[in-house]
């Protein structure tokens, strides 16, 4: 099978990731999905090169399909991946704040990191998807409150990994406390792992990723929308005195792609969607049109892109990708 060729630029140099693809896969498992297909998603795009194998973090399924078998839970499968895998880095896209704790989100994430070999990186959002949170009893606070609570937790995350050996960790939030904490597991990346941000917030999301992320990432819009948020985004980090070109910045499409026209409508059904709407929105159409849209959003400054995986169950896809996009 072919491989993607390793590109990279010039970002913080301790970071690990370093020199690998900046194409990476992201599947939406809430939709029906197996762990075994998940992993077979994962090895076949690990042995194509693809820099990293990202998951969406939900519980509830969107629109007409069954969600059959039903959700997983993100850390989980991502821990199975991290034995079941080798090279490819894993993390989420995004996991919401409203899910889980601070602490034990830090101490799984930690270990996940420690399974794998120091190849996760956190997504982490505030969360949006009212129903996903009614149907499993989770809170859904208020918008504002969800930011204040992401806010802190990332606090209390970051604060955890950051904390030396031997040394305990103390905060007093409005909605976390935490008391002579030993601020252990610590991950296998130093510093802990990169934390990725995004969104179309105009003030928060913006001033929470200077502060705290390694990558800021905005899904599913156009370049018009892409650019005005990145550039406020580095605004922000000006703001506080960080230098905008240690930030990466990333984009994530819907991948439908076909050898031919026919082939290329054949997989827009299997996903329930149409050609034209998918030239307008994703990276779709015939090998030589999505390698136009990489072209497109790379010139408009996407450091990676985050490729839309929709049918599981059709690995040729990857590899026609891989060949005729990708490494084109």
């Amino acid at each position: 099978m072919p491989q993607l060729p390793a590109m990279s630029r010039s970002f913080d140099p301790c970071q690990p990731e370093e020199g690998l693809t900046p194409f990476r896969i992201f599947v939406e498992p809430q939709q029906g999905a197996h762990y075994d297909d998940l992993l077979a998603v994962a090895q076949r795009a690990e042995t194509l090169g693809f820099g990293a194998f990202f998951r969406s973090d939900h519980f509830l399924k969107m629109g007409s399909v069954s969600g059959l078998p039903g959700p997983s839970d993100a850390w989980i499968t991502l821990a199975g991946l991290a034995r079941d895998t080798s090279t490819i880095r894993l993390g989420t896209l995004v996991t919401a704040a409203t899910f889980r704790h601070p602490g034990p989100l830090a101490i799984s994430v930690a270990n996940v990191d420690d399974m794998s070999g120091g190849r996760v990186e956190l997504g982490i959002g505030a969360g949006w998807f009212e129903a996903e949170h009614s149907a499993y009893g989770i809170p859904f606070p208020p918008l504002g409150e969800r930011f204040d609570r992401l806010s802190e937790q990332l606090d209390v995350i970051t604060g955890l990994w950051g904390t030396p050996g031997g040394f305990t960790f103390e905060y007093s939030g409005e909605h976390y406390r935490l008391t002579d904490s030993p601020a252990l597991p610590k991950p296998t990346q130093p510093g802990g792992p990169p934390i990725l941000i995004g969104g179309r917030g105009a003030r928060r999301t913006p001033a929470l990723t200077a502060a705290h992320a390694t990558e800021f990432n905005m899904p599913f819009c156009d370049v018009e929308t892409f650019t005005a948020q990145v550039a406020n985004v580095r605004r922000s980090c000006e703001v506080i005195g960080r230098d905008p070109a240690t930030l990466r910045i990333s984009a994530a499409l819907v991948v439908c792609v076909g050898a031919d026209e026919a082939d290329f409508a054949r997989r827009a059904a299997a996903i329930g969607r149409e050609p034209s709407e998918l030239r307008v929105n994703g990276v779709a159409g015939t090998p030589t049109e999505a390698a136009e849209v990489i072209a497109r959003w790379r010139g408009a400054g996407a450091d990676r892109i985050y490729l839309q995986v929709l049918d599981l169950s059709d690995l040729d896809h990857l590899d026609l990708v891989a060949a005729e996009v990708l490494a084109g």
